[in-house]
């Protein structure tokens, strides 16, 4: 059984077990937090649009990492203008413990 939920603006499939990096969210290691799938398939059967009223992916927040380094720069030629700038994201990541259909 999988189901794909949407993070964000992102679609990511998952399985029960799976560990997940997603954008980052406020609340405390080892706490839960749920999705809302967008598709469940569970075997032949596949639920999606009005079918999955009620079904519910459920995670566990397992840590906090931050992603690669991105340095940028931006230069103007013969105005003595340089800006050199730099970006880190941070993720949560999360193991999905369960995927309930009603």
């Amino acid at each position: 059984m999988y189901a794909v939920i949407r993070i964000g603006a992102s679609q990511e499939r998952v399985s029960v077990g799976q560990s997940v990096r997603i954008d980052l969210r406020k609340e405390a290691e080892g706490s839960e937090i749920s999705f809302e799938p967008v598709l469940v398939v569970d075997g032949d059967k596949v639920l999606a649009g009005p079918a999955l009223k009620g079904a519910i992916v459920t995670a566990t927040i397992t840590g906090f990492e931050k992603g690669k380094k991105i340095n940028g720069l931006t230069y103007k030629a013969k105005a003595i203008q340089r800006r050199h700038w730099g970006h880190r994201q941070k993720y949560s990541t999360v193991e999905i413990t369960k995927i309930s259909t009603k």
